[in-house]
């Protein structure tokens, strides 16, 4: 108070400065840390770093750059931690730090050219390179990144004056070699992206695009291009991904919220018609893909998608002439889709067009080469044909292939009555009669019992004799469902038919 008085300070102040003086006192006790505790936290961070135990040395670190700020070391060190955790955005500041505190420390200048060169910053990273060589001729390394960094303003100048110019072309090429010096450069990789959509390679967009979403903090308008780009490529569970995480840096974003609810509409949408497909239920499901075009009209993909798997649908239904003519419509919007050629031979095959059937098979196998089920497929197809040129089942008795029994029963009885030899007088007809009646009755055997019927429609005769074991007939070598043939005896035999 005395010394307050000589220096002519008043009371009321001088009160306060010894309050001030004695609060800095038991500050520096409570937060300050001994010369000896620093060199700790520094020798346990350097040997946790060699290691390779790097979070634990992240943290000696940090206690001991709170020890002792002006220490441009304990920066330097812990930026090392940082880099070799991967994290050079955290590192910088740290370099930096370090420069501020000591302005020749070329080490740290060198290290954050390196980083500044990496992000693209060419001119920042040129200072850096441009002081260490000035003051360390000798540095071989400083001089080759120098280099680097102009060789980069120039690509970077090329490269945008080639994407003004519509050259997206010459504007790739030149950003490849950007992107190889400065990996870290969000825009040369967001510019790039922008050249392969006008170039129509989305995919090669979303692996620039990708990187972007790190690289640069709530990058927003990226996480909407990436899901525009997926919605775009039919990938709506992707899409839905990307949006979401646009969301979670700003749930009321406009853009971002608006597409969200197109892409949750429509991604809901198709997984259920997919669920309605596995638990068999077609006709829901062709409803369900009817509501995804009007839901998404504008976009091809979805529409093409819808109509491949109303086609699927139909031919499951066993509506032969419905999913024919929905297949047919599938095909011409996409003309190399294995998958709709497949479908639409089935339901040629339903139809008992079986040569066109093969046609289709043949074509599916063009382009998907490598699938069994359409190898299958067209053998089958092929066995059917080979089977119609000698006799057909279904076409004798004048049914669909996706005939009931009881349809197939109904047909057997009204030709039987009609073709029954009974009703014909000369020799001649009755034989006619007699042939066709045995085929009717052959029909009626093979379609009404369900492992035979089961073969024929895998294109395998089970009465024709070559199909039989050692070669032999089982049913009198003629195709005659029972054991014998009753036209066989001669002279003028009436055989009373049971309708049954």
């Amino acid at each position: 108070m005395e010394a307050c008085r000589r220096a002519g300070v008043s009371g009321i102040l001088c009160s306060l400065s010894l309050l001030c003086v004695v609060l800095d006192l038991q500050l520096d006790g409570v937060l300050g840390a001994t010369q000896v505790e620093i060199e700790h936290h520094l020798e346990m961070g350097r040997k946790l770093l060699a290691a390779g135990q790097l979070a634990e040395a992240l943290s000696h670190y940090h206690s001991a750059v709170e020890g002792d700020s002006k220490n441009y070391l304990t920066y330097y060190k812990r930026a090392a931690v940082f880099l070799a955790m991967g994290k050079s955005k955290s590192a910088l500041p740290d370099l930096t730090r370090a420069i501020q505190l000591k302005p020749d420390f070329l080490a740290a200048r060198l290290q954050r050219g390196n980083i500044l060169l990496k992000q693209g910053n060419t001119q920042e990273a040129q200072e850096d390179f441009e002081i260490v060589v000035q003051r360390n001729a000798e540095s071989e390394e400083a001089h080759d990144q120098l280099k680097k960094a102009r060789d980069l303003d120039e690509l970077q100048e090329e490269a945008h004056a080639a994407y003004h110019q519509g050259d997206y072309s010459t504007t790739v090429n030149l950003l490849e070699r950007v992107i190889e010096i400065s990996p870290w450069d969000p825009e040369s990789r967001e510019l790039r992206a922008d050249c392969y959509i006008r170039m129509g390679d989305p995919q090669k967009a979303i692996q620039d695009l990708a990187p972007t979403t790190r690289l640069r903090n709530d990058n927003r308008a990226a996480y909407l291009k990436l899901s525009l780009l997926h919605y775009s490529l039919g990938e709506h569970h992707d899409s839905l991904n990307q949006i979401r995480e646009c969301l979670k840096l700003d749930q009321d974003d406009k853009e971002c919220l608006s597409h969200y609810k197109q892409v949750k509409k429509l991604s809901k949408q198709l997984d259920s018609a997919e669920e309605l497909i596995q638990e068999q239920r077609f006709h829901e499901a062709i409803e369900k893909y009817e509501s995804v075009m009007k839901t998404e009209p504008n976009v091809i993909y979805y529409t093409n998608l819808a109509k491949e798997r109303i086609c699927f649908c139909l031919v499951k239904e066993k509506l032969a002439q419905e999913a024919i003519d929905a297949c047919s419509e599938a095909h011409q919007r996409d003309p190399r889709n294995a998958h709709i050629l497949r479908d639409r031979a089935e339901a040629y095959i339903l139809n008992q067009d079986y040569e066109k059937a093969v046609d289709d098979y043949q074509e599916a196998r063009e382009f998907d080469g490598d699938s069994n089920e359409i190898r299958e497929g067209l053998e089958k197809a092929q066995k059917l044909l080979k089977l119609s040129r000698k006799r057909d089942y279904y076409k004798i008795l004048g049914v669909g292939r996706n005939a009931n029994k009881q349809e197939i029963t109904k047909a057997y009885r009204k030709l039987a009555q009609q073709w029954h030899p009974d009703n014909f007088q000369s020799e001649s007809e009755k034989k006619e009669a007699e042939k066709k009646f045995i085929d009717i009755a052959s029909a009626k055997e093979v379609l009404t019992d369900p492992e035979m019927r089961q073969k024929f429609d895998q294109g395998e005769d089970p009465l024709d004799p070559e199909n039989q074991q050692g070669g032999g007939g089982g049913h009198g070598g003629q195709g005659w469902p029972f054991h014998f043939n009753p036209f066989e005896s001669g002279g003028s035999f009436h055989f009373k038919f049971q309708y049954n």
